[in-house]
Formats: structure tokens, C-alpha cells, sequence
């Protein structure tokens, strides 16, 4: 047999082999086209920066002025941290992993931190998403006032906790 040949069946089973030719080829059909894999939408650092930039001029009211607030808070605690932009427009800040997310809505700024069941919060800044095992998170509400140095000193210990707990790596 030769390279680029196939076998086939007659009616009989007998086989015989043929050359394989383009036109011989049946196409291929299914009863639905495969349904593409969703790209995971992830800009780098300099792009989520602008993004983000964008997303509190945008807002242009108090929960612009409060993103913009708390982003200046995770700067000034973590001048390593990288922000990124994802799931559709939701600025991330990470250290070793994901410390937070900052969602805007009508009535409030919400801060999740993806391990905030495993922090300490002696401020008892989290008052939002209280029930579940890893996420906590921190509703901003326009009246609130924003305890800047409370909420540095919680990051902080998100990053240490990043650190010292890293992602299981995939096998």
C-alpha cells in the first residue's frame, strides 16, 4: 500500500485499496455547526489601565469618584499590583493572583475579594456576600465614608494571603 491511500469496502466487505482523491471525499456534515470556544477576554496591564481610566470617566457621578478613590487606595498599598480588565468590563486588581474585583452598579461600588473568607477583617469592612466559603465583599453605597487605611491594610493582607496560598497548577 502506498502513502496516501485508504481501503474500502465493496457491498461484499471485499477491500480493495484506492487512492484517495479530493472528490472521493465525503464532506463532512452535522446537524449543528460546533459551537466555538469563548475567547476569555483578559487585556494586559497598560490597556486595562486605560480601560479603566475610561470606566470612571464614563461614570462621570460619585461611583466614578469612588472607583477612582479605591483605585488609588490599591496603588498606594501595592504599587506591584496589575490591573487587568475582564468578564466584559470589570476592572481586576491582582497580586499573585486575583485580590479584587470592582463592580459598579446604580446604588453601590462593590469591591469582591475572591479569598475574603480567609481574612481577617477587624474593621468589619465586608458587608456584602457574607455567606459563602471563599468571596466577601465591600457594598459602597453614595453616602458611605470610605476608611482608606483599613481598606489598604485588608488588601495588603489579600496579597500576603495570594502569596502564601499560590493557584494549584493545572495538570
Amino acid at each position: 500500500m502506498t502513502l496516501g491511500s485508504v481501503i474500502v469496502c465493496d457491498k461484499n466487505g471485499a477491500m480493495a485499496p484506492r487512492t484517495k482523491s479530493k472528490t472521493s471525499a465525503k464532506p463532512k456534515t452535522s446537524a449543528r455547526p460546533k459551537a466555538k470556544a469563548k475567547p476569555k477576554l483578559v487585556f494586559s496591564s497598560e490597556s486595562a489601565t486605560r480601560r479603566i481610566t475610561k470606566r470612571i470617566k464614563e461614570l462621570g457621578d460619585w461611583r466614578g469618584e469612588r472607583l477612582a478613590e479605591v483605585r488609588a487606595a490599591i496603588r498606594a498599598a501595592d504599587p506591584g499590583v496589575v490591573e487587568e480588565w475582564k468578564w466584559m468590563g470589570t476592572p481586576v486588581w491582582s497580586h499573585d493572583g486575583i485580590v479584587c474585583t470592582g463592580e459598579t452598579y446604580k446604588q453601590v461600588v462593590k469591591l469582591t475579594f475572591m479569598k475574603g473568607a480567609s481574612l481577617k477583617d477587624p474593621k468589619k469592612l465586608f458587608n456584602s456576600s457574607l455567606d459563602g466559603n471563599a468571596r466577601r465583599a465591600i457594598d459602597i453605597r453614595e453616602a458611605d465614608k470610605f476608611d482608606v487605611k483599613a481598606f489598604q491594610a485588608l488588601f495588603k493582607q489579600a496579597v500576603a494571603h495570594n502569596r502564601a496560598h499560590p493557584p494549584k497548577s493545572k495538570r
